[in-house]
């Protein structure tokens, strides 16, 4: 039997401490961007005239490679620049200073600092690549489960039903309903390609958020309207346009669903 979840206060410390677990996350490895170079040159200082600096620089290369790995970009600056400089003052003459007498300590100093800030740049682009692709994997399995539902022989009230509950995961909306009526007066809308507009103006959704008010995606079958998904979000609240386009797809398949029939029904999910 697994421990019982907790409730009442010790519910909101959990998700508190759930929510700044990735804060706390890249804290620690800025701090580290920091510390392990030091710490790594300090460990080395006492062999130095035993260790190539050219192992001691690949040493430190590694290390910025892997902070680079799970920080951001800038705990890979932070990295390079300190494993650089570490390198600067503990292994090149005269030591203890910037100072580097010898032109190939500076070609591996070089080296070694725009190295760090390439792998970084590198780190963090696969990083969001792969974020990316978890986020289009998610969008990609609502639609399935829809298709599968729509497969299986739903009724199309029940279709129309778990596409609103989709929706309101999918946007993080407080409401989202079906209706057959027309709004009573023209407000924003989203469109098949996943854009935002009211009226004649198009909504910047990337810097402003979604609109407070009420926002529609028209659902349609064979170009004949069959009604509306109506959207109440927080104002300002944050979507990104593969999320918008997934919720069109995910109206087109309602469109499909209901076929040529009205459903004269008002579903809502908040």
């Amino acid at each position: 039997m697994g421990e019982p979840e907790p409730d009442g206060p010790h519910r909101g410390w959990w998700e508190q401490t759930g929510a700044l677990a990735p804060l706390i996350l890249q804290l620690a490895v800025g701090v580290a961007a920091v510390v392990a170079p030091i710490v790594l040159t300090l460990s080395i200082v006492p062999f130095r005239s035993q260790v190539p600096s050219a192992t001691v620089a690949l040493g430190l290369a590694v290390l910025v490679s892997l902070l680079a790995a799970v920080g951001t970009r800038v705990t890979a600056v932070i990295a390079a620049v300190t494993a650089a400089v570490c390198f600067d003052i503990a292994f090149t003459q005269p030591y203890g200073s910037l100072v580097i007498s010898h032109p190939q300590d500076v070609e591996t100093t070089a080296l070694l600092l725009v190295g760090g800030l390439i792998v970084g740049q590198l780190s963090a682009r696969n990083r969001r690549n792969r974020k990316r692709v978890v986020r289009q994997s998610d969008d990609l399995a609502r639609i399935q489960a829809i298709a599968e539902l729509m497969a299986a022989g739903a009724e199309p009230e029940h279709v129309v039903e778990a596409i609103a509950h989709e929706m309101h995961d999918l946007l993080g909306l407080r409401e989202c309903r079906f209706e057959t009526s027309l709004p009573d007066r023209p407000g924003p809308a989203i469109d098949r390609n996943g854009n935002v507009s009211w009226g004649r103006l198009w909504w910047g959704v990337d810097t402003l958020g979604l609109p407070g008010k009420e926002i529609s995606i028209e659902v349609e079958h064979d170009r004949r309207r069959l009604g509306r998904y109506v959207l109440t979000a927080e104002p300002g609240t944050r979507v990104r346009h593969d999320q918008l386009v997934a919720a069109a797809t995910l109206a087109d398949q309602a469109g499909a669903a209901l076929g040529a029939g009205h459903p004269y029904v008002t579903l809502a999910h908040s």
